[in-house]
């Protein structure tokens, strides 16, 4: 029986002190504050009369909480962001403290919305993690993603198209992101099979039929809200020519896999794709929860040599592969990287049963083991 067990967001705010809390739609953030902030004033701006008064009149937040006493939270902000005036005035002047949520910080960029000039911490909510759920099944979650309603659905398919419907008129034609929705749609699927791949801003746009200035816009918009994330090539080589080109990947398995029309199992070249792009998921969930500052990149050489991941300062070098058995020759480019360096440690993710350690020093470990570890913070001893 799959259940969530627990949250790891936690946000403890001081007196006088506020934050904002970003993340895709149907992350959990609502759930989040409902069961963790039961005291506060909530302000759902997805609730039409209140965005009606305050989109057409801001000053009312000061009006009506100025003498407020708590946590005011303030869910979609993104949706009035004048309003963020006048939550910098109740800071400043009268010590509230606020929880700004929102699924989309592109409206208030390129408005040049107050951002509240670092009196706000900021904070990321990202989906279910491994630590998070009881009754964790891998192929479950690597076929239809870990958004805490697919994965807790008995038809995940069914709301994975409805999501996507959703995301296409609420957070892009809603907010008028594009123009043109179907040339949108048809980049995201083509997005989702390139997923995890280096871009290559002159095929996709071919394959989506607008041009490349369009594409970088559309990834823009996608990091904007939450949907997608760029990782970048490690440049610490000391022998070896680097790439340049960055990996893109959107921000749930599920989603990814249901814009490509894929069906990963066990055993296929697809289930290998997605089990990859899931580790990355758990690495940056741990990243959004216990270091946020924690870089994150992949190892690639001019002559095709490609480790998955390199994390953090101490570089923990990450291969993984989504069979029960890893090879010699799984681990060669590990070892191409080893031989270049500075990595200090290096692991195998993947689906044996028993942790081992090969001549080599590379650590292999069964997925649940890594996450373990992970969490723990082992790998940062």
């Amino acid at each position: 029986m799959r259940k969530i067990v627990r949250r790891l967001l936690d946000i403890k705010l001081p007196p006088r002190r506020s934050a904002f809390l970003w993340g895709p739609r149907k992350v959990g953030k609502s759930y989040w504050i409902a069961h963790h902030l039961a005291g506060a004033t909530v302000i759902d701006l997805l609730k039409t009369d209140l965005f009606a008064q305050y989109v057409s009149r801001p000053s009312l937040l000061r009006e009506r909480y100025q003498g407020h006493k708590g946590l005011i939270v303030i869910d979609e902000v993104q949706k009035v962001p004048a309003i963020l005036d006048e939550v910098h005035w109740l800071i400043e002047n009268r010590g509230i403290s606020f929880l700004l949520t929102g699924s989309s910080a592109r409206k208030l960029r390129r408005g040049h919305a107050n951002l509240l000039g670092g009196r706000a911490w900021r904070r990321t909510m990202a989906p279910l993690s491994y630590m998070e759920v009881e009754g964790f099944d891998l192929e479950k979650a690597v076929l239809s993603g870990l958004l805490p309603l697919h994965f807790l659905s008995p038809d995940p398919a069914e709301d994975l198209r409805a999501y996507i419907a959703d995301y296409l008129k609420e957070e892009i034609a809603a907010e008028a992101l594009v123009r043109q929705i179907p040339s949108f749609s048809e980049f995201l699927r083509v997005a989702a099979i390139t997923s995890s791949e280096l871009i290559n801003y002159t095929n996709i746009a071919r394959e989506a039929g607008v041009s490349q200035k369009i594409v970088r816009s559309y990834f823009d918009i996608l990091e904007d809200t939450y949907l997608g994330f760029r990782i970048p090539p490690w440049r610490k080589s000391r022998n070896r020519r680097m790439i340049t080109a960055e990996k893109f990947y959107l921000f749930d398995v599920g989603v990814a896999n249901h814009l490509a029309r894929r069906q990963p199992r066990l055993g296929s070249a697809e289930f290998g794709k997605a089990f990859e792009h899931y580790i990355l998921m758990e690495l940056r969930a741990y990243q959004a929860y216990r270091e946020p500052e924690l870089p994150i990149a992949f190892w690639r050489t001019s002559a095709g040599q490609e480790v998955d991941f390199i994390v953090g300062d101490k570089e923990l070098a990450i291969e993984i592969k989504g069979s029960s058995r890893v090879h010699e020759g799984d681990i060669r480019h590990l070892s191409a990287l080893l031989e270049d360096g500075p990595v200090k440690r290096s692991v195998v993710v993947c689906l044996e049963k028993e942790p081992r350690r090969t001549g080599r020093g590379i650590q292999v470990l069964p997925w649940e083991d890594f996450l373990q570890r992970l969490w723990a913070g082992r790998f940062h001893a």
